[in-house]
């Protein structure tokens, strides 16, 4: 394992610490607990709170700021943030209006989000993403695991909320987001945990894993390297068989790297999925394409798409302004 870090136990406070410092006109760390803030929070506005483990960035704290979220957690790697995390990050981020928590499908993520909504004793409500369609039951989840549709619910929700409405308003536009979204991922490699030093699994030069999750659990199957294209259409062929009859109009396309995939092949996988879901009568309104929810050092990506209506894709266009995501500013 070749790893630019000081000790493995520092390893995610010590990336905390230098990225708020880097991006410390747009966040500020917790006071009293290692959590990612809105550098100024808006009085009265009901407040985004996301999080998990580390080792997805730039997820969740990338998406701090104007526009997304007003708090993220991150745990350790590949682990969820303790209740007590969570709690500080309720407490510190609602002004008034309320809290929304957007948590991933994860048993661990799920539970301790929900210890710590009872916990805080405030108005908190809670959007749970599942927008992966590769597998219904995973090594960390039951039901459908929450991947990178979690930044469109975040981008579109956290949108909502800068415009001042109301806690119950942002649930139902979360709900209704992650019900128009959908995920899949491809893995050409593994990835290394630093605790653990080695690969999480083990891939032979000639193959790939379809389906896999975003800790590097194990996806649909197992099957040769193939050629781009071939890749694409399967994928595409997964998203569309799960949307139905539902999949028709205007859409938002992620192509989304694991954090080991040079853009020209994101890029180029862009082009191919972008092919076969025009040629299925979608309309791509929209594109995102970069390393936004990243499973370490893993060479491959996700596709995401979601369907947009008109409200959706105001939101969409409305300002952001964080460390991974800007425009309209």
């Amino acid at each position: 394992m070749k790893k630019l870090i000081n000790a493995v136990d520092d390893v995610v406070s010590e990336s905390l610490a230098g990225f708020c410092a880097a991006h410390a006109d747009i966040v500020r760390p917790g006071e009293t607990a290692p959590i990612v803030l809105r550098r100024h929070l808006k009085p009265g506005k009901a407040a985004l709170v996301s999080g998990g483990g580390s080792g997805h960035e730039p997820l969740h704290g990338g998406f701090v700021g104007p526009g997304m979220l007003d708090a993220a957690v991150p745990g350790q790697v590949f682990t969820s943030p303790t209740p007590d995390l969570i709690l500080a990050a309720i407490e510190a981020a609602d002004t008034g209006g309320g809290v929304l928590l957007i948590v991933k499908n994860y048993e661990g993520d799920v539970m301790n989000f929900d210890m710590a909504r009872e916990m805080s004793g405030k108005s908190v409500a809670t959007v749970v993403t599942d927008d992966d369609v590769a597998v219904e039951k995973s090594t960390y989840s039951t039901g459908r695991r929450g991947v990178a549709g979690t930044l469109i619910v975040e981008k579109i929700v956290g949108a909502a909320a800068e415009q001042g409405r109301a806690l119950a308003e942002l649930k139902a536009l979360g709900d209704r987001v992650n019900a128009a979204t959908r995920s899949i991922g491809i893995a050409l490699t593994s990835c290394t945990v630093p605790a653990a030093g080695k690969p999480t699994f083990e891939l032979g030069e000639d193959e790939m894993e379809v389906g896999v999750g975003i800790h590097g659990e194990p996806g649909r199957r197992r099957v040769k390297l193939r050629p781009a294209n071939e890749i694409a259409t399967e994928m595409v062929d997964a998203i569309l068989s799960d949307f139905g009859a539902r999949a028709t109009g205007e859409v938002v396309l992620l192509v989304n790297g694991f954090g080991g995939t040079p853009l020209s092949e994101l890029y180029l996988m862009y082009e191919s999925v972008r092919q076969r879901l025009e040629a299925a009568g979608l309309v791509i309104a929209r594109s995102l394409v970069g390393n936004f929810v990243t499973s370490l050092d893993m060479a491959g990506c996700s596709v995401t798409v979601a369907l947009l209506d008109d409200e959706m894709k105001r939101l969409w266009d409305a300002p952001v302004h964080t460390a991974a995501l800007r425009w309209g500013v």
